[in-house]
């Protein structure tokens, strides 16, 4: 009767997709939404129905429950050939497991924690000679030169301060009123290698395999579709060229859609990789690099990622 009810249980893609997860790592239901991209109801339904079969376990850390495989989903055979197969049947199966590293990598990343707080003391006490200033400016001069397309520049500083190493910028703002104001700055300082061009996300006034470096700063979340402009980015690249995109962790913040006329609320880091996956680029490294401490407490996201030397096909 507990097998047939086990069997019962798993005749539900969502609940073999928790349970093969689960398998493989102990996690929140906070971390299952991440990776599975559900609603946290939907998620905890199910894990009650997978708890009360005696599939998985629960554990209180702090305030947060942790769920895990129960010890019989391993041992018994039938229901470990259901998860095996599965495997290869769910197409959704590879998302998840890639979702999964994400998660397990920003837990081991015990490193960036140690640097996020020397960051927020950086600057606090005085030092003779050390400064955010100094710091970028040493930082621009291990750049190599090279051909960079700002994208959603606005008024152009980080612009500036790449024209001073960079072989060409070239930045890119929706805003007429941004693009002449960003001409202005750059013909007034004698900034010949900076130029600035009208031109929309998805439809970049720039042309195939001509850069180096595509920057998105805190662009993304305000792109009517965020995808698009991903892969319209890796257009513009040279093949080995690489994309680094600064950006919002998903938040709830709904007054941001007003006051700083953000399209998206930010993205997890599950759907930044998918966007520039899907748009062709590897070696994809993400990353939380920033988190404020006052409310309502934005963090930022920081990925790189190269686009192939070689077209394929």
């Amino acid at each position: 009767m507990e097998l047939l009810k086990a069997l019962r249980i798993l005749g539900d893609l969502g609940r073999i997709r928790i349970l093969r997860l689960l398998q493989q790592e102990d996690l929140s239901v906070a971390d299952l939404q991440e990776i599975l991209g559900m609603g946290q109801s939907r998620i905890s339904m199910q894990l009650s129905q997978l708890k009360l079969a005696e599939l998985v376990e629960v554990r209180k850390l702090g305030q947060k429950s942790i769920y895990r495989a129960s010890p019989p989903v391993s041992s018994h055979p039938i229901v470990s050939e259901v998860l095996r197969l599965s495997t290869a049947e769910i197409s959704e199966a590879q998302h998840d497991d890639e979702a999964l590293l994400i998660i397990l990598n920003r837990r081991k990343d015990h490193l960036r924690t140690y640097f996020d707080d020397l960051a927020g003391k950086f600057g606090r006490k005085y030092v003779p000679g050390r400064s955010w200033k100094a710091l970028a400016d040493t930082l621009l001069r291990l750049m190599p030169p090279m051909v960079i397309a700002d994208l959603g520049a606005g008024e152009g500083t980080l612009s500036l301060l790449l024209a001073q190493r960079a072989e060409r910028v070239i930045a890119v703002d929706n805003s007429e009123k941004m693009v002449e104001y960003g001409q202005d700055v750059a013909r007034h300082n004698g900034v010949a290698n900076l130029e600035y061009r009208l031109g929309d996300l998805e439809e970049l006034p720039i042309d195939t395999d001509s850069v180096d470096l595509v920057l998105m700063h805190q662009t993304l979340h305000h792109a009517l579709h965020p995808r698009r402009s991903v892969i319209e980015a890796a257009r513009i690249l040279r093949p080995g060229g690489r994309i680094a995109v600064l950006d919002l962790v998903k938040h709830d913040f709904e007054a941001a859609r007003d006051l700083y006329a953000d399209v998206w609320l930010g993205f997890s880091q599950v759907e930044l990789q998918e966007h520039l996956r899907a748009a062709g680029f590897e070696n994809i490294a993400i990353a939380v690099v920033d988190r404020e401490d006052e409310a309502p407490n934005f963090e930022t996201l920081m990925a790189t990622a190269d686009k192939p030397k070689t077209h394929s096909g």
